[in-house]
């Protein structure tokens, strides 16, 4: 998927020779151009999948918009109202349903759960705070909990996130926890995105050694060494990186409905990726997705 987001990306800019960029990534002319088309209709999610309805069809266009909502409810599990309404409207333009409107069709269609309210408990002893203010500032990394595939291999991403944009850098199911699997990850990403001013993570293994002086490890010594600041979250305190703890509530809806294999289970995740950082709108920047905050951001840096 990051594939053909970076041939969109590059075809789509001013002069660009869409002939030369197809010899470039190995794919013919029609498949670049139906790419592009792709693109133009549905946006990052036309690169994902195509819809199975019909061209032509005898459902009206509110029969069709409520079938819409129903389709991205059933696909989202924890898409609200307000984030299924503003991914529509770039499908139905005008005739997009209000944010009041999706919540009525969720609430008589039995697709909304009342949630018992929570104590919120609040307390900042002896947190570390960081004000981020640009992508790359800060990212947060941690290892969501497995889970197993249809054949029964285990599942566990290990997850990066830029704190500033929410931009997923990376959902990667690995085989194992050790310093080296997790550099690896991290190599790939510096690569990318470049290294950033500080990560975030938890007190386990193998960012944290309890039997080592200043709790340092193989790894968090390494990334110290590369300029990074190590920014230790407080023992049993979650809501300290409240955050990426939210976006794995997000990630687990893959894990309701597992793939059949593990690495099936990958290119679900790389979907979910795709969706989350180009599609799903998110209401704390504004309504923007977190790949418009994240690149045109790095991008201004970077000039």
């Amino acid at each position: 998927m990051s594939l053909k987001l970076r041939f969109v990306e590059q075809a789509r800019a001013p002069g660009a020779n869409i002939a030369a960029l197809c010899r470039e990534y190995g794919i013919s002319r029609q498949t670049g151009h139906k790419w592009l088309r792709r693109y133009h209709e549905h946006g990052p999610l036309g690169l994902v999948e195509q819809s199975r309805r019909p061209r032509s069809s005898p459902l009206s266009q509110a029969e069709d918009i409520v079938a819409a909502i129903v389709e991205l409810r059933d696909r989202r599990p924890s898409w609200g109202p307000d984030k299924i309404a503003r991914v529509l409207t770039v499908r139905f333009g005008r005739e997009a349903p209000s944010r009041s409107t999706v919540a009525r069709v969720l609430k008589r269609l039995g697709k909304v759960k009342r949630r018992r309210s929570l104590a919120r408990l609040w307390t900042v002893d002896e947190r570390e705070h960081v004000e981020v203010r640009a992508p790359n500032e800060l990212w947060t990394i941690d290892f969501k909990g497995w889970w197993k595939a249809g054949n029964g291999q285990l599942c566990e991403p290990l997850t990066v996130r830029d704190a500033y944009s929410r931009y997923v850098l990376a959902a990667k199911l690995v085989g194992n926890k050790t310093r080296g699997t997790v550099k690896y990850v991290l190599q790939q990403l510096f690569k990318e995105h470049g290294v950033p001013l500080a990560i975030q993570c938890d007190n386990g293994s193998p960012w944290v050694s309890l039997q080592a002086r200043g709790g340092l490890t193989r790894l968090s010594a390494w990334l110290i060494s590369l300029g990074i600041r190590l920014i230790r979250s407080r023992p049993g305190c979650p809501q300290d990186n409240g955050g990426h703890e939210r976006m794995h509530r997000d990630l687990r809806e893959l894990q309701l409905r597992p793939a059949r294999s593990r690495a099936s289970q990958q290119l679900e995740c790389d979907r979910w990726v795709v969706d989350f950082n180009h599609v799903r709108p998110h209401a704390a920047l504004g309504g923007k997705t977190p790949a418009e905050v994240y690149l045109r951001r790095v991008r201004d840096r970077e000039r």
